[in-house]
């Protein structure tokens, strides 16, 4: 037996260490990457840097105008704001929304290789963003995806009179449902991280982590009172979709929508924008969505504002871009 691991250790650290390329270029791109990218757009980002503590985050801003409410963009692990690309550049957002796409601590440009395991203190760093990014004085927007998406609702729970609107996708919550591999272990070898990028060392980090944040967490979900959707795909290999009942069950006490997409994976934000765009720009009262099913639930021991609705939607995997 300790010979075969022995092998699937050499074989695998071999594997990466020929692909160490490729995964930096999956996963990052260039400041000249991105200027090429940006340079016949009409809305370019503007690039900054908040500070908490001794943490640097950075951050790109996408605007029209300084009057328009904020849209706050939160990748998972790994990932750098412009994982976002497709929704920060779509011109319907761009005329509704001032966009802020972040780099979590320990990715991109902040602190980039430095973990920060702490749901919390990531919130709070995009707390202080938000704080210096809301110009407007309204309401905010959130977004977050995988594991981002407890962070978003972290700031939703905790700041509920900030924020208008959470969207999480493909979250993963369920402190019970931590997805791990018969290879995880392999992520904690000294060799292994030596041959990987930085930013896959800082994800597996988090992945070992996220299952203790997660059960801080749970006393916390009652306290949501931001109209919330809740995005799961059918074939995700990447989040448990019982992270999709988990949310049912422990969301209660807000305006809610619950999607399970068919046909569609882990990368909700890539697979369907259109959707995700449809549901940033429609009212959060949630009640007009053309896609809900029928078993709406209301609870009259709650006032209007926090009205529990529940919708399961079965077909949205047709919609394209």
């Amino acid at each position: 037996m300790k010979n075969f691991v022995l092998i699937a250790l050499l074989f695998i650290s071999s594997l990466l260490l020929f692909s160490r390329c490729f995964l930096l270029n999956g996963y990052m791109k260039s400041d000249a990457e991105l200027d090429e990218h940006y340079q016949n757009s009409a809305v370019k980002p503007v690039y900054k840097e908040s500070i908490l503590s001794d943490r640097k985050q950075h951050y790109a801003v996408l605007s029209k105008s300084d009057t328009l409410p904020l849209l706050v963009m939160v990748h998972g692990a790994p990932g750098a704001w412009y994982g976002y690309l497709n929704l920060t550049d779509d011109s319907i957002l761009q005329e509704h929304f001032k966009i802020v796409a972040v780099d979590r601590l320990g990715y991109g440009k902040s602190g980039y290789g430095k973990e920060e395991l702490s749901i919390e203190t990531q919130a709070k760093a995009i707390k202080k963003i938000i704080d210096k990014e809301n110009t407007s004085h309204k309401k905010v927007y959130l977004l977050g995806r995988s594991y981002g998406a407890p962070i978003t609702a972290w700031l939703a729970i905790n700041h509920p009179e900030q924020f208008e609107k959470l969207v999480m996708v493909s979250p993963v919550i369920d402190p019970d449902k931590e997805k791990f591999y018969w290879f995880s272990d392999l992520g904690k070898s000294s060799l292994v991280q030596w041959m990987l990028p930085d930013l896959l060392n800082v994800a597996t980090k988090e992945k070992f982590a996220h299952q203790q944040e997660m059960k801080k967490m749970l006393p916390k979900w009652e306290n949501l009172c931001t109209p919330t959707y809740v995005l799961v795909g059918e074939d995700d290999n990447v989040a448990d979709t019982a992270n999709y009942s988990f949310a049912k069950k422990h969301i209660t006490n807000c305006t809610a929508v619950f999607m399970k997409l068919k046909h569609t994976g882990h990368r909700i934000t890539q697979e369907q924008p259109a959707l995700i765009k449809e549901l940033l720009l429609q009212t959060p009262s949630c009640q007009d969505k053309p896609y809900m099913a029928a078993n709406k639930k209301s609870n009259s021991n709650m006032s209007s504002q926090k009205t529990q609705l529940k919708s399961e939607v079965a077909e949205i995997g047709r919609m394209k871009n």
